[in-house]
């Protein structure tokens, strides 16, 4: 199952879910995008998200407006469903109209090796993308697990020359597994990055990381939303 958090409030960028995308709202250009995969549903904490995503064959669900992140979100919505502990939910945020359906199948087929507490995926970026506190890295270890991620460049890079890689904010868990993170405690790290995914990382537990190709991006600014669209209409 995929389940898209589609908060109202943000402080970048409000209601940018609402977004016009090729004449669909942001959220529902996404989880048109990824409809082919599983099923979708688009866990909000308002009203008015509630009816459009309805108007367009969507379920939805009605989520507290208190949340601190996407994951606990989901949570919440998953706990709402009839879901097995087992059963795989994918975590596609709602300002990703342009995802390839190719990069979320790889985090779905990462979890169903059952080996790790959840998946996400990277691909390689510009220097642009880089210094851009915007758009988060990471580093792996040698089994490809992340070890860390941070809105800045990482790691430090004395002979720049250091090849950089950007998250994609797409998360895999087991309902199981995704209960655990969201009664794992808030991290420290957690609160400085303002990155949800350090919970898990503080806590010990394993992120399977998977290189992907894709050009696209997570829209954050109104600046990020121009970008997108003129890039995505040649």
């Amino acid at each position: 199952m995929i389940i898209i958090p589609a908060r109202m409030a943000s402080n970048r960028f409000p209601n940018k879910i609402m977004a016009n995308i090729n004449g669909f709202p942001m959220v529902i250009a996404t989880a048109k995008r990824v409809e082919s995969l599983d099923k979708v549903v688009i866990a909000t904490d308002t009203q008015e998200v509630l009816d459009i995503a309805k108007d367009y064959g969507f379920e939805a669900v009605m989520t507290s407006d208190i949340h601190k992140s996407g994951t606990d979100r989901i949570n919440e919505a998953a706990s709402k469903l009839n879901i097995d502990d087992d059963e795989i939910i994918v975590n596609v945020q709602a300002d990703e109209p342009f995802i390839e359906i190719d990069v979320v199948k790889s985090v779905i087929e990462r979890v169903k090796k059952g080996d790790c507490f959840m998946a996400s995926c990277y691909k390689l970026i510009d220097k642009e993308f880089a210094n851009d506190p915007n758009h988060v890295k990471v580093i792996t270890d040698i089994d490809q697990n992340a070890i860390y991620f941070s809105r800045s460049k990482i790691p430090y890079d004395r002979e720049e020359h250091m090849e950089y890689f950007g998250h994609l904010g797409i998360y895999g868990f087991t309902k199981k597994s995704l209960q655990e993170f969201c009664s794992l405690g808030t991290a420290p790290l957690e609160n400085i990055e303002k990155l949800e995914q350090l919970r898990a990382i503080y806590h010990g537990k394993k992120i399977a990381m998977v290189e992907v190709k894709s050009e696209s991006f997570g829209i954050d600014t109104v600046e990020d939303l121009k970008k997108a669209l003129k890039y995505f209409s040649i």
